[in-house]
């Protein structure tokens, strides 16, 4: 049985794929560098000028909402694999037994098989 996944925890999935991936890093990067130079090497106006308050806050601002996005994502990763494996361990047991069932039945198969070869023996004597 399988739940719908909400609004929500399809959003954080999305999110948590574009954060978690190359690309939102290297365009992170790239923007940053950007930032950087322009603060440091501006001809009008220095709107963050060193140490860069501004740049901080907006860092902040984005790990403050991301990484709880983030930890969503995960939870929700970790019950699917624990229903995974949940339903692993009880394909696995039902496995053993009727494992089992058939080690009994063929032990049960060869001692009737035993048993008939000593009648017929019996019968022959």
């Amino acid at each position: 049985m399988r739940n719908k996944a909400t609004i929500g925890q399809t959003a954080a999935d999305r999110i948590t794929a574009i954060v978690g991936s190359w690309r939102f890093i290297i365009i992170q990067s790239i923007l940053l560098v950007v930032w950087l130079i322009l603060n440091a090497t501006a001809w009008v106006m220095h709107w963050d000028p060193y140490p860069f308050i501004l740049l901080n806050l907006v860092l902040s601002f984005q790990a403050a909402y991301t990484a709880p996005v983030i930890l969503m994502s995960q939870n929700r990763a970790a019950e699917r694999d624990r229903s995974k494996a949940a339903m692993d361990l009880a394909t696995d047991r039902k496995a053993e037994r009727e494992i089992e069932d058939l080690q009994a039945e063929l032990k049960n198969l060869e001692n009737r098989k035993i048993d008939r070869i000593l009648e017929i023996l019996e019968k022959r004597n």
